[in-house]
């Protein structure tokens, strides 16, 4: 959906492209990756509260997810309010900057979405219901596709009309799977709302922060290099050539994200079931599989390279930058095949403070100055800080690889059986 809704803002202007880009992948991005993040615990607790069939804590799990990551959304609300001045303040030209603050503000319904729809994927995810899941996914992209041609087209809201679908189909996820989930297609795992839920807060918050560090800061990674590329000559041609092939990344990115949830799920599910051996299996069936996968849609983006930009613009300047950048969104591919099913493994496991310390040190350490000195003080521009960034990838993904390698998964089993004693009490 967010594809769909920067392909309409593409087609209206350069300008509308790189403010829906820079509001939807940095401000929205920003809190996205946290939320997201934080929702994540659900995967290390209910899929091992699955896995030791104690259906009936999943439920009291995904109540004080909502409560946490509610506060937090509340907590975040400046980074919208503010976002123009914000922008200004980086650099960014004053006409970008100023759009991009409105279009933010106008993203706010949407952030809120995060809160709730989160803990409903997590919680429906851990007990194998993904089919419900694709199914309203499915038919909220079919209104909203609907919706972006009537509001921007049609209507003529232009930029705002493209936000504004870009809220309603996202609430529309969160009524499906809530629906779903209190109308009896979860009759062992939801019971109503509880009390107790606000029982163990600090505990499951100690969690969930673990896991929104860890997860923030893989999300954020990338977003940070559209963030930095505003400070480069040109701003508005590298902000929607970068924004193009990032959004062809984030597209593609949804398959090993999908091996990252379900790599978590099993892996949990096993550990929980005292299954150090499945986890194992489930870990190397996922990696090589998720490989295979991205050689494919590596391979398409070369052969392609001078077309796929077509789907966000015509104009023959930004086609042309997006097809110099064609060779880097081919390698940052091959490695987001790898790397989030290793994350995945990581929330399965319980791992998320200490792999949120390999971020730190891979992308912010390593990763982001690189980008810097190829990209601004070597003057190579966008080409030197997106491969400074991949560099800071190749080193989490071999760090994560090395430690996957040395698991004991039985000793794994025994650590997520006492997991489950503290977390239920």
């Amino acid at each position: 959906m967010n594809v769909i809704t920067q392909a309409f803002a593409g087609h209206l202007g350069d300008l509308e492209l790189a403010s829906m880009s820079i509001a939807n992948t940095v401000i929205v991005g920003f809190n996205f990756g946290l939320l997201l993040g934080m929702a994540s615990a659900l995967e290390t607790l209910c899929g091992q509260a699955f896995g030791a069939k104690k259906y009936n804590m999943l439920g009291i799990y995904m109540q004080r997810s909502w409560i946490i990551l509610l506060v937090c959304a509340v907590l975040l609300l400046p980074t919208y309010v503010f976002a123009t001045p914000f922008l200004k303040l980086l650099g960014h030209p004053t006409e970008l900057a100023e759009q991009s603050g409105l279009v933010a503000l106008w993203m706010i319904p949407l952030h809120f979405s995060f809160a709730f729809q989160f803990p409903l994927h997590r919680f429906l995810q851990s007990q194998l219901k993904t089919g419900i899941i694709a199914w309203v996914c499915l038919v909220a992209l079919a209104v909203h596709v609907f919706i972006s041609w009537l509001f921007v087209y049609q209507l003529q809201f232009g930029l705002i009309g493209a936000a504004v679908t870009l809220n309603f189909s996202w609430w529309l996820i969160v009524f499906g799977l809530f629906g779903y989930t209190v109308c009896g297609g979860c009759p062992l795992s939801w019971t109503g709302f509880s009390t107790q839920a606000f029982s163990g807060l600090w505990e499951f918050l100690k969690l969930s922060a673990a896991s929104g560090v860890m997860l923030c800061l893989e999300n954020w990674y990338y977003r940070i290099l559209i963030l930095i590329t505003g400070d480069l000559k040109n701003a508005e041609i590298a902000v929607d050539a970068l924004s193009i092939c990032q959004s062809i990344n984030g597209w593609e990115m949804m398959i090993p994200l999908a091996f990252l949830a379900a790599t978590g799920v099993r892996v949990a599910n096993e550990l929980g079931a005292g299954n150090g051996k499945g986890a194992k299996f489930a870990t190397i069936v996922s990696v090589w599989t998720s490989v295979v996968i991205g050689v494919i849609f590596c391979s398409l983006i070369m052969v392609f390279r001078d077309k796929f930009a077509l789907i966000f613009t015509s104009s023959p300047v930004v086609l042309d930058a997006v097809n110099s950048l064609a060779v880097l969104l081919a390698v940052t591919i091959l490695f987001n095949s790898v790397q989030p099913v290793l994350s995945g493994v990581a929330i399965g496991s319980g791992w998320q403070a200490f792999v949120a310390y390999i971020n730190i040190g891979s992308y912010y350490i390593i990763g982001v100055p690189l980008g810097v000195l190829l990209g601004m003080i070597s003057n190579f521009g966008v080409l030197g800080l997106w491969a400074g960034m991949i560099g800071g990838t190749a080193v989490q993904t071999l760090i994560l690889a090395v430690i996957t390698l040395r698991t004991d998964w039985e000793k794994e089993a025994q650590k997520a059986s006492s997991r489950l004693a503290e977390f239920s009490s």
